[in-house]
């Protein structure tokens, strides 16, 4: 009988994920947190961000951009 291992999820700092996500600022990752479109996950005392949560968000950007683009919209106005 094999027992089935599951690895660990990476986990970020909040300026790990800020860096991971082209260098917002620290202040954007709690305001998505406080969103809802980042999930937070707590670690002693320390806020942390998972890897999974980070793609999600990423996939979820680049779905509204898709969106933007087959209704002709554009993200900066013009």
């Amino acid at each position: 009988m094999e027992k089935e291992t599951r690895g660990l999820e990476t986990l970020y700092s909040v300026s790990e994920a800020a860096n991971k996500l082209g260098g917002v600022s620290r202040f954007t990752i709690y305001a998505w947190m406080s969103r809802g479109l980042l999930e937070r996950t707590r670690v002693g005392g320390r806020v942390m961000v998972r890897e999974s949560s980070l793609l999600k968000l990423l996939e979820h950007g680049n779905q509204q951009e898709a969106a933007r683009r087959e209704n002709g919209d554009s993200h900066d106005g013009r």
